[in-house]
């Protein structure tokens, strides 16, 4: 039977690759429709009956691997039923400048092992394992950044605390910084940080904020291979949006879900590849020899975390590989 991790990590790789080769180029648009393409054509290479559980929101306005859109290799001997979570390319703003942090992301499990969540809005606190079960959503942000602070034996001065730089944030902001944390601001990418958070050595130690609901089910997914939190709820914009919720099947829209709950899954896959440098993967590099990629594979099944680089040769008969 084949190795679904290694199989994803073609997908991120390949539209990693696609979407590097726009990168600076200005069109957010032609970054995002690189990584789609890339990855669906990879997927649909893999022996598997893949659905589009979580895919990019309607608000992008662009090329979509869609939810419920079917994806892997017909008519194959082996087939496996999975559901699929997908950011082709967190960051399209990020991509098209040449700026930090730009990922490609990809989330596999079981059938029902992912929850289908609407594109809208979500509260979030993202902490490592060191401070699961110490914040509360409820919480004034003063107490939950005394809680991390007394699991990570630290002073509350000593806290990096990641937020995404938006006028809904203002007052947030401004409570973190009258507690004492310091602030990174960043204009995309919270699943990236959400990861970042629950990986030591990373300088971050929370994140907290609103951001997309689908990146807080990817974000999940990864956290239940890295042992870290997210503690959620769903924003609920109007009533029309909370009528397509409850359609969802999500009874009540002021549930605060955990880790468990977004990624309930039993043998979860998460992969990640860097398309520009960030704190946690370096971005596609170009050579003569071939195409340079660093990744991140995760397996909750198997309890391994995989930090992997590759090199993509080229098709020549001198080609080099060099020792790194």
């Amino acid at each position: 039977m084949f190795d679904l991790s290694l199989e994803v990590l073609r997908v991120v790789e390949d539209a990693a690759v696609a979407s590097a080769r726009t990168m600076g180029m200005g069109d957010a648009d032609t970054a995002d429709r690189a990584a789609v393409e890339a990855m669906r054509r990879t997927m649909d290479t893999i022996p598997m009956e893949g659905t589009i559980v979580i895919g990019e929101g309607e608000r992008d306005k662009a090329p979509m691997l869609y939810i419920g859109e079917k994806v892997g290799a017909p008519n194959s001997d082996s087939q496996m039923v999975v559901d699929i979570a997908v950011d082709p390319l967190e960051g399209t703003n990020l991509c098209s400048t040449g700026a930090a942090g730009a990922i490609t992301v990809l989330a596999a499990s079981e059938k029902g092992g992912l929850l289908h969540a609407p594109d809208c809005y979500m509260e979030k606190i993202i902490v490592g394992p060191s401070s699961k079960g110490a914040v509360d959503l409820d919480a004034p942000v003063k107490h939950n950044l005394k809680a991390i602070a007394r699991r990570l034996q630290r002073g509350v001065d000593d806290l990096v605390v990641v937020v995404l730089d938006r006028p809904r944030h203002q007052k947030l902001i401004s409570e973190i910084r009258e507690a004492g944390a310091r602030i990174r601001l960043i204009s995309d990418g919270d699943l990236s940080a959400g990861i970042a958070a629950a990986v030591a050595g990373t300088g971050v130690h929370a994140v907290m904020g609103s951001g997309g609901a689908p990146e807080g089910v990817l974000t999940a997914a990864a956290l239940r291979c890295l042992n870290g939190q997210i503690v959620a709820r769903l924003v609920v914009k109007d009533d029309a949006q909370k009528e397509r919720m409850q359609q969802m099947g999500i009874r009540d829209v002021t549930k605060i879900y955990d880790t468990s709950e977004l990624a309930p899954g039993r043998s979860l896959v998460f992969a990640a590849c860097g398309v520009t440098d960030g704190n946690l993967l370096r971005g596609v590099r170009f050579s003569g020899d071939g195409t340079i990629t660093q990744s991140i594979v995760m397996t909750s099944s198997t309890s391994k975390v995989r930090f992997i680089e590759t090199t993509h040769l080229e098709n020549k008969p001198d080609v080099k590989v060099r020792f790194r």
